[in-house]
């Protein structure tokens, strides 16, 4: 999550206002459809205030006690997610923030002082407001880096104490998400998908190389990432390493991904894409590949095929793709159980029904 302004003093940059400041009935917080976003938010969001109540819990008590790290309210490696103003130097807030608020409105547009007053004037445009200091969560590779570092990693000891373990995929989550904003009428899902997977490969690449001991497991969601990407394109024209030797490459390759993938979507890609992903059945029955990493290779791809076939154009060809992403999403569901060879054959099927390319 993006919180700090870096290279800025505490003192000087831009204060967080806190949730209330956007609270009023004239404002976000009122009935219709135009200002009722405080009020989706309060009233329904998971982001508020459970992220924080979460920290109260057995569980994470448990956590909190097997890595002692004293009270999970207090931790900042609990509180950086589930309460991220608790990390935020004093010096940036306002008496008005409240820590148990959760993930509120600045966690996500940014710290608010430089530009509320500003934001609603007629005559600001969109560009205007990200200028003044708003982040431009219009912008999906902004959005994904905005959501990505809260919804992907945890540290692996957080792991073996007891946290779930945590996959980031940003259409879906944004489609489930209880919304508080207006998404505009040229939504893409295949294009919010393909952003998430590039940033959630680039920050997966960034925890490996902060690992003093990665675990298998941690490694084999990284290769299956790299898979993944690499098997979106059948030219084959975009490279990335699946080697953990210099993860500094992966994530220079994962930004030239993004400029590649902005000339193919103007072609309008995602049909291509997901044509190239239902033709991966045989590399899950090579015997070769361990079987806990095909069952990553296989977590992955079922969601990505889940979400590029809502995005496909024809919603009756989409429907009818639905009973075999259901088997795909049977095959998946334990991991320690998957049968790669039943997966292919599944997987085999859906590309058959897959519509002809236009």
């Amino acid at each position: 999550m993006i919180l700090f302004a870096f290279n800025l003093r505490a003192e000087d940059a831009p204060k967080f206002l806190g949730a209330q400041s956007c609270a009023t009935s004239g404002c976000h917080g009122g009935a219709d459809e135009k200002n009722k976003q405080y009020t989706v938010w309060a009233k329904y969001d998971v982001h508020h205030e459970r992220p924080y109540a979460t920290l109260t819990t057995a569980r994470s008590e448990r956590i909190a006690e097997t890595l002692k790290l004293g009270n999970p309210t207090q931790a900042a490696r609990c509180t950086v997610c589930h309460a991220p103003m608790q990390t935020v130097p004093a010096a940036r807030l306002t008496k008005a923030v409240k820590i148990s608020d959760g993930v509120s409105c600045e966690s996500c547009h940014g710290p608010a002082e430089n530009w509320i007053r500003s934001h609603t004037r007629e005559d600001y445009t969109h560009a205007d407001r990200v200028n003044a200091g708003m982040r431009d969560l219009k912008n999906l590779y902004v959005r994904a880096n905005t959501c990505v570092a809260c919804h992907q990693n945890v540290d692996a000891d957080i792991l073996a104490a007891g946290h779930p373990e945590l996959i980031f995929e940003l259409d879906g989550q944004c489609v489930t998400q209880p919304k508080h904003w207006q998404e505009g009428t040229n939504w893409n899902g295949g294009a919010a998908w393909y952003y998430g997977q590039l940033v959630a490969l680039r920050e997966m690449s960034w925890q490996l190389s902060k690992e003093k001991s990665p675990t298998e497991n941690q490694i084999n969601r990284w290769k299956s990432l790299i898979w993944l990407m690499n098997s979106t394109n059948e030219k084959k024209e975009l490279e990335i390493p699946s080697t953990l030797v210099d993860v500094g490459s992966v994530q220079q390759a994962t930004d030239g991904a993004v400029k590649y993938f902005h000339d193919l979507w103007r072609e309008k890609n995602n049909r291509l894409i997901l044509s190239s992903l239902a033709n991966t059945s045989s590399s899950f029955r090579d015997s070769l590949i361990p079987q806990p990493l095909h069952g990553r290779r296989a977590e992955r791809l079922v969601l990505a095929l889940d979400r590029l076939t809502l995005a496909l154009p024809d919603a009756k060809a989409a429907e009818a793709l639905r009973p075999h992403l259901k088997k795909l999403f049977a095959d998946v569901q334990s991991l320690p159980d998957f049968n790669p060879a039943a997966f292919a054959d599944h997987l085999a099927e859906f590309q058959k029904a897959l519509p002809a390319a236009p």
